[in-house]
Protein backbone atom coordinates (compact mmCIF):
# COMPACT_ATOMS: atom_id res chain seq x y z
CA UNK A 1 0.00 0.00 0.00
CA UNK A 2 1.26 3.56 -0.93
CA UNK A 3 1.34 6.18 1.46
CA UNK A 4 -0.92 9.69 1.02
CA UNK A 5 0.15 12.88 0.82
CA UNK A 6 -1.67 16.01 0.48
CA UNK A 7 -2.78 17.48 -2.76
CA UNK A 8 -5.33 19.09 -5.04
CA UNK A 9 -9.38 17.95 -3.90
CA UNK A 10 -10.56 15.49 -6.14
CA UNK A 11 -14.15 15.03 -7.50
CA UNK A 12 -15.66 11.76 -7.89
CA UNK A 13 -18.37 10.91 -10.03
CA UNK A 14 -20.11 7.25 -9.30
CA UNK A 15 -21.78 5.27 -11.77
CA UNK A 16 -24.62 2.81 -11.27
CA UNK A 17 -25.98 0.10 -14.15
CA UNK A 18 -29.26 -1.58 -12.93
CA UNK A 19 -31.95 -3.09 -14.60
CA UNK A 20 -35.21 -3.30 -12.52
CA UNK A 21 -33.49 -2.63 -9.12
CA UNK A 22 -36.40 -0.16 -8.14
CA UNK A 23 -35.94 -2.31 -4.48
CA UNK A 24 -32.48 -1.54 -4.17
CA UNK A 25 -31.59 1.97 -6.30
CA UNK A 26 -32.47 4.55 -3.72
CA UNK A 27 -30.04 2.63 -0.74
CA UNK A 28 -26.96 2.37 -3.38
CA UNK A 29 -27.78 6.23 -4.24
CA UNK A 30 -27.94 7.68 -1.11
CA UNK A 31 -25.22 5.59 0.42
CA UNK A 32 -22.70 7.98 -2.11
CA UNK A 33 -24.56 11.46 -1.56
CA UNK A 34 -21.66 12.40 1.14
CA UNK A 35 -18.76 12.45 -1.36
CA UNK A 36 -20.37 11.96 -4.79
CA UNK A 37 -19.96 14.66 -7.73
CA UNK A 38 -22.80 13.29 -9.65
CA UNK A 39 -24.12 10.07 -9.94
CA UNK A 40 -24.82 8.50 -13.16
CA UNK A 41 -27.02 5.64 -13.54
CA UNK A 42 -26.63 3.40 -17.01
CA UNK A 43 -30.54 1.68 -17.36
CA UNK A 44 -30.83 -1.32 -19.79
CA UNK A 45 -34.86 -0.99 -20.11
CA UNK A 46 -36.05 -1.50 -16.57
CA UNK A 47 -39.80 -1.89 -16.48
CA UNK A 48 -40.61 -1.21 -12.60
CA UNK A 49 -39.65 2.35 -12.77
CA UNK A 50 -36.12 2.25 -11.43
CA UNK A 51 -35.62 4.99 -13.65
CA UNK A 52 -37.60 7.54 -11.78
CA UNK A 53 -36.19 6.39 -8.14
CA UNK A 54 -32.93 6.77 -9.27
CA UNK A 55 -33.83 10.36 -10.72
CA UNK A 56 -35.49 10.98 -7.74
CA UNK A 57 -32.42 10.72 -5.61
CA UNK A 58 -30.61 13.02 -7.53
CA UNK A 59 -28.84 10.80 -10.14
CA UNK A 60 -28.73 11.21 -13.71
CA UNK A 61 -30.04 8.74 -16.07
CA UNK A 62 -28.78 6.95 -19.23
CA UNK A 63 -30.25 4.22 -21.33
CA UNK A 64 -28.34 1.66 -22.67
CA UNK A 65 -28.88 -2.01 -24.12
CA UNK A 66 -27.62 -4.69 -22.42
CA UNK A 67 -24.19 -5.05 -23.97
CA UNK A 68 -22.66 -7.67 -20.96
CA UNK A 69 -21.26 -6.56 -17.46
CA UNK A 70 -17.55 -5.36 -18.59
CA UNK A 71 -19.22 -3.19 -21.88
CA UNK A 72 -21.95 -1.78 -19.86
CA UNK A 73 -19.09 -0.31 -17.48
CA UNK A 74 -17.27 1.08 -19.97
CA UNK A 75 -20.07 2.83 -21.68
CA UNK A 76 -20.53 4.34 -18.03
CA UNK A 77 -17.33 5.83 -17.66
CA UNK A 78 -17.33 7.75 -20.76
CA UNK A 79 -20.80 9.41 -19.55
CA UNK A 80 -18.70 10.72 -16.04
CA UNK A 81 -17.73 14.11 -16.07
CA UNK A 82 -14.81 13.61 -13.87
CA UNK A 83 -11.78 11.47 -14.13
CA UNK A 84 -11.98 10.52 -10.67
CA UNK A 85 -14.34 7.49 -10.78
CA UNK A 86 -16.10 5.13 -8.14
CA UNK A 87 -18.32 2.26 -9.16
CA UNK A 88 -21.38 0.26 -7.47
CA UNK A 89 -23.66 -1.97 -8.39
CA UNK A 90 -27.26 -1.38 -7.95
CA UNK A 91 -27.43 -4.34 -4.71
CA UNK A 92 -24.38 -2.68 -3.03
CA UNK A 93 -24.14 0.30 -0.88
CA UNK A 94 -21.13 2.63 0.69
CA UNK A 95 -21.31 1.90 4.53
CA UNK A 96 -21.11 5.64 6.50
CA UNK A 97 -17.53 4.75 7.35
CA UNK A 98 -16.26 4.55 4.28
CA UNK A 99 -18.68 7.11 2.72
CA UNK A 100 -16.80 10.15 5.41
CA UNK A 101 -13.58 7.74 4.52
CA UNK A 102 -13.53 8.94 0.80
CA UNK A 103 -14.84 12.24 1.34
CA UNK A 104 -11.97 13.27 3.68
CA UNK A 105 -9.63 11.48 1.16
CA UNK A 106 -11.10 13.49 -1.77
CA UNK A 107 -11.25 16.74 -0.20
CA UNK A 108 -7.74 16.50 1.47
CA UNK A 109 -6.57 15.82 -1.66
CA UNK A 110 -4.56 12.79 -0.11
CA UNK A 111 -6.57 10.76 -2.84
CA UNK A 112 -4.26 11.71 -5.91
CA UNK A 113 -1.44 9.96 -4.58
CA UNK A 114 -2.34 6.54 -5.71
CA UNK A 115 -4.92 5.73 -9.21
CA UNK A 116 -6.19 3.33 -7.44
CA UNK A 117 -8.07 2.19 -4.63
CA UNK A 118 -9.68 -1.08 -3.33
CA UNK A 119 -12.45 -1.79 -1.14
CA UNK A 120 -14.17 -5.03 0.73
CA UNK A 121 -17.23 -5.93 -0.17
CA UNK A 122 -18.97 -7.91 2.17
CA UNK A 123 -22.24 -10.07 1.88
CA UNK A 124 -25.59 -8.87 3.52
CA UNK A 125 -28.45 -11.42 3.30
CA UNK A 126 -32.23 -10.45 3.21
CA UNK A 127 -32.32 -11.53 6.77
CA UNK A 128 -29.94 -9.44 7.84
CA UNK A 129 -29.90 -5.19 8.72
CA UNK A 130 -25.50 -5.38 7.77
CA UNK A 131 -22.50 -7.56 7.36
CA UNK A 132 -22.06 -10.22 9.90
CA UNK A 133 -18.91 -9.96 11.39
CA UNK A 134 -17.13 -12.80 9.51
CA UNK A 135 -19.63 -11.66 6.57
CA UNK A 136 -17.44 -13.21 3.53
CA UNK A 137 -15.96 -10.23 1.70
CA UNK A 138 -14.54 -9.47 -1.75
CA UNK A 139 -11.63 -7.01 -2.42
CA UNK A 140 -12.09 -4.93 -5.82
CA UNK A 141 -10.40 -1.84 -7.33
CA UNK A 142 -14.01 0.25 -7.16
CA UNK A 143 -12.43 3.99 -6.93
CA UNK A 144 -9.89 4.76 -9.59
CA UNK A 145 -8.50 7.31 -12.06
CA UNK A 146 -10.26 6.05 -15.11
CA UNK A 147 -6.67 8.01 -17.37
CA UNK A 148 -4.67 5.04 -15.55
CA UNK A 149 -6.91 1.74 -15.84
CA UNK A 150 -10.65 1.05 -17.05
CA UNK A 151 -13.10 -2.14 -16.34
CA UNK A 152 -12.35 -4.33 -19.43
CA UNK A 153 -14.83 -5.20 -21.90
CA UNK A 154 -15.89 -8.63 -21.12
CA UNK A 155 -19.34 -9.38 -21.38
CA UNK A 156 -18.60 -11.68 -18.19
CA UNK A 157 -16.24 -10.26 -16.16
CA UNK A 158 -16.52 -6.60 -14.60
CA UNK A 159 -13.07 -5.56 -13.25
CA UNK A 160 -10.85 -2.78 -13.10
CA UNK A 161 -7.81 -3.65 -15.48
CA UNK A 162 -4.65 -1.70 -13.66
CA UNK A 163 -1.11 -1.70 -15.38
CA UNK A 164 0.69 -4.61 -13.95
CA UNK A 165 3.51 -2.07 -12.06
CA UNK A 166 0.07 -0.86 -9.97
CA UNK A 167 0.30 -1.27 -6.37
CA UNK A 168 -3.21 -0.08 -5.52
CA UNK A 169 -4.46 1.68 -1.66
CA UNK A 170 -6.39 -0.27 0.21
CA UNK A 171 -9.37 1.71 1.87
CA UNK A 172 -10.30 1.38 5.20
CA UNK A 173 -14.21 1.52 4.93
CA UNK A 174 -16.50 -1.50 3.23
CA UNK A 175 -19.13 -1.90 0.59
CA UNK A 176 -22.54 -3.93 1.56
CA UNK A 177 -23.70 -6.49 -1.17
CA UNK A 178 -27.13 -7.53 -1.21
CA UNK A 179 -26.70 -9.61 -3.79
CA UNK A 180 -29.60 -11.97 -2.73
CA UNK A 181 -32.83 -11.06 -2.54
CA UNK A 182 -34.04 -14.50 -1.71
CA UNK A 183 -33.74 -18.49 -2.64
CA UNK A 184 -35.92 -17.70 -5.63
CA UNK A 185 -33.88 -15.05 -7.38
CA UNK A 186 -30.40 -16.74 -6.46
CA UNK A 187 -31.46 -19.44 -8.42
CA UNK A 188 -32.96 -17.83 -11.71
CA UNK A 189 -29.67 -15.62 -11.08
CA UNK A 190 -27.33 -18.40 -11.36
CA UNK A 191 -29.05 -19.99 -13.94
CA UNK A 192 -28.45 -17.01 -15.95
CA UNK A 193 -25.27 -16.43 -14.81
CA UNK A 194 -24.03 -19.78 -15.30
CA UNK A 195 -25.08 -19.53 -19.19
CA UNK A 196 -22.90 -16.32 -19.56
CA UNK A 197 -19.79 -17.75 -18.15
CA UNK A 198 -20.52 -21.27 -20.32
CA UNK A 199 -20.93 -19.10 -23.59
CA UNK A 200 -17.79 -16.97 -22.39
CA UNK A 201 -15.76 -20.56 -21.94
CA UNK A 202 -16.35 -21.35 -25.31
CA UNK A 203 -16.01 -17.93 -27.17
CA UNK A 204 -12.04 -17.84 -25.77
CA UNK A 205 -11.77 -21.93 -26.73
CA UNK A 206 -11.86 -23.21 -23.16
CA UNK A 207 -12.40 -26.54 -22.49
CA UNK A 208 -12.86 -28.37 -19.38
CA UNK A 209 -10.94 -31.29 -17.54
CA UNK A 210 -13.50 -34.02 -17.26
CA UNK A 211 -12.75 -34.89 -13.72
CA UNK A 212 -13.96 -31.95 -12.87
CA UNK A 213 -17.82 -32.58 -13.46
CA UNK A 214 -17.52 -34.87 -10.62
CA UNK A 215 -15.56 -32.88 -8.00
CA UNK A 216 -16.54 -29.27 -8.42
CA UNK A 217 -19.79 -28.99 -6.29
CA UNK A 218 -18.38 -30.77 -3.30
CA UNK A 219 -14.88 -28.92 -3.81
CA UNK A 220 -17.19 -25.87 -4.02
CA UNK A 221 -19.18 -26.52 -0.98
CA UNK A 222 -16.16 -27.13 1.18
CA UNK A 223 -14.84 -23.57 -0.18
CA UNK A 224 -17.40 -21.93 0.68
CA UNK A 225 -18.85 -23.47 4.01
CA UNK A 226 -15.54 -23.72 5.63
CA UNK A 227 -13.19 -20.84 3.47
CA UNK A 228 -16.21 -18.30 3.31
CA UNK A 229 -16.90 -19.53 6.63
CA UNK A 230 -20.65 -19.85 5.42
CA UNK A 231 -20.41 -22.31 8.63
CA UNK A 232 -20.96 -19.73 11.18
CA UNK A 233 -24.65 -18.51 9.61
CA UNK A 234 -25.95 -21.82 10.72
CA UNK A 235 -28.50 -23.60 8.97
CA UNK A 236 -28.47 -20.69 6.49
CA UNK A 237 -24.68 -21.49 5.84
CA UNK A 238 -25.97 -24.64 4.39
CA UNK A 239 -28.08 -23.25 2.14
CA UNK A 240 -25.98 -20.84 0.53
CA UNK A 241 -22.80 -23.01 0.18
CA UNK A 242 -25.35 -25.14 -1.42
CA UNK A 243 -26.34 -23.07 -4.07
CA UNK A 244 -22.79 -21.43 -4.56
CA UNK A 245 -21.61 -24.83 -5.05
CA UNK A 246 -24.43 -25.59 -7.61
CA UNK A 247 -23.43 -22.34 -9.57
CA UNK A 248 -20.33 -23.44 -10.06
CA UNK A 249 -21.43 -26.81 -11.56
CA UNK A 250 -23.84 -25.42 -13.70
CA UNK A 251 -21.07 -23.61 -15.69
CA UNK A 252 -19.21 -26.62 -16.17
CA UNK A 253 -22.14 -29.00 -17.18
CA UNK A 254 -23.55 -26.03 -19.41
CA UNK A 255 -19.89 -26.04 -21.28
CA UNK A 256 -19.38 -30.00 -21.54
CA UNK A 257 -23.22 -30.17 -22.81
CA UNK A 258 -21.82 -27.88 -25.39
CA UNK A 259 -19.03 -30.07 -26.22
CA UNK A 260 -21.50 -32.80 -27.08
CA UNK A 261 -23.85 -31.20 -28.23
CA UNK A 262 -20.98 -29.64 -31.26
CA UNK A 263 -19.55 -33.03 -31.34
CA UNK A 264 -22.69 -34.89 -32.46
CA UNK A 265 -23.74 -32.13 -35.02
CA UNK A 266 -19.96 -32.68 -36.52
CA UNK A 267 -20.87 -36.67 -36.42
CA UNK A 268 -24.35 -35.87 -38.46
CA UNK A 269 -22.97 -33.82 -41.36
CA UNK A 270 -19.81 -36.36 -41.60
Amino acid sequence: MQTTTGGTPVAISVFIIAHDEADRIARAIDSVAGFADEVVVVDSGSTDGTQDIARAHGARVIENAWPGYGLQKRFAEDQCRNEWIFNLDADEAATPALAREIAQLAASGALAANPFWTVAIKDVFAHEDGPAPWAYGYIQIRLYDRRAGRFSDSPVHDTVRPPAEARPSRLKGAMEHRSIRSVAFHVEKMNRYSTMQADDMAARGRRIARWRIATEFPLAFLKAYAIRRYALYGWWGIVISVNFAYTRFLRLAKAYERELCERAEQRRRS
